[in-house]
């Protein structure tokens, strides 16, 4: 079943075209990656996906329902969360809190509850807190639930902003370069760490990412973008051999590509 469906959407800042007419499908439960150059517009189909900008042409469709004019929070509730190139942490909120945040739009209690601090709500809290050890334990971090966000090492805050992704329950988990900054025992741990979250959460994962031993490592799928168009799209095996793909990475044999 296709849960995601991208067709002919395009992005224009003034006269510069960030991204042209990309076509794109995501079935349920695929793990693809979206890879490409230093300013080919990988981002700014994350941010499209998501709503933080508007497609100057085209639609997004998720479970055949279009996306496009709704706001980041309304395509989040429908089930669409991502994390960003820039850690974006509420680092004076402790881990727990931070999971807690993305828990609440799906909170058993109302307003009126949480105002009045009525049985309900500190039901609904508990819950929640719950919910967020079981899920920070999967991290491998609720040993450091209590502690601020900001004092986590940088590997660590990493895996909490995709804890805190996966609080939003979503169907579809857009990672941005999750490797970046990471030393190779943090990538590896990483890369299993994706892979059970997809296993064991049948959740869809569409991911951004430079560092091509992680790439091909555990996508089945993976779409290349340059100046903003879809040159290839295949297997692991069919990308790393395409001409189109190698000369847009420089000449470079794309198994060695890096940069960010």
């Amino acid at each position: 079943m296709i849960l995601l469906s991208v067709n002919h959407l395009s992005k224009s800042f003034g006269g510069l075209k960030a991204v042209s007419a990309v076509n794109m499908e995501l079935r349920m439960g695929e793990l693809v990656g979206l890879i490409g150059p230093n300013g080919a517009g990988k981002t700014t189909v994350f941010n499209l996906l998501t709503g933080v900008y508007q497609p100057t042409e085209g639609d997004i469709a998720l479970r055949r329902q279009s996306i496009v004019g709704l706001k980041p929070w309304q395509i989040n509730q429908r089930g669409i969360a991502r994390t960003f190139q820039n850690i974006r942490l509420f680092n004076n909120l402790t881990v727990l809190e931070n999971v807690k945040i993305a828990y609440h739009q799906h909170a058993s209690y109302g307003i009126a509850s949480a105002i009045l601090r009525l049985p309900g709500f500190y039901k609904g809290e508990d819950d929640m807190s719950q919910k967020g050890i079981e899920l920070l334990k999967i991290f491998k971090l609720e040993h450091k639930k209590d502690e601020l966000a900001k004092n986590l090492p940088y590997g660590e805050q990493r895996r909490l902003e995709i804890a805190r992704a996966m609080a939003a329950q979503p169907q579809l988990l857009l990672l941005d370069e999750p490797a970046a900054g990471m030393n190779p025992q943090e990538t590896a741990e990483l890369m299993d760490m994706i892979r059970w979250v997809r296993q064991n959460f049948d959740m869809t994962i569409l991911l951004i990412e430079h560092d091509m031993a992680l790439v091909m490592g555990i996508c089945e799928r993976i779409y290349v973008l340059d100046y903003g168009q879809i040159i290839a799209e295949g297997t692991p095996a069919e990308i790393k051999s395409n001409r189109k793909v190698i000369e847009a990475y420089l000449g470079e044999d794309i198994s060695h590509a890096h940069g960010s």
